[in-house]
């Protein structure tokens, strides 16, 4: 397979893959790989929810707002 990338993209990926010491095809590879392992992930985590949500299981939205005031509570 070949991507054809837009000038000003392939000029920022060679800069970032020589400052990591790679090749720009090697640092294409990587990225791609860890966005299709995120997008597996998240996937399954949507999926998850989904079979959830199916079963009944929910959290009321004044729970989801406690519990992320405690998270983002400095």
């Amino acid at each position: 397979m070949e991507v054809r990338l837009q000038p000003e993209k392939e000029a920022q990926l060679a800069q970032i893959a020589a400052q990591r010491g790679l090749a720009p095809d090697a640092l294409a590879q990587q990225v791609l790989s860890l966005y299709l392992e995120d997008d597996a992930h998240f996937v399954e985590a949507v999926n998850i929810g989904l079979a959830a949500a199916a079963r009944g299981e929910f959290v009321e939205h004044e729970e989801v707002g406690k519990t992320l005031k405690q998270i983002l509570r400095p």
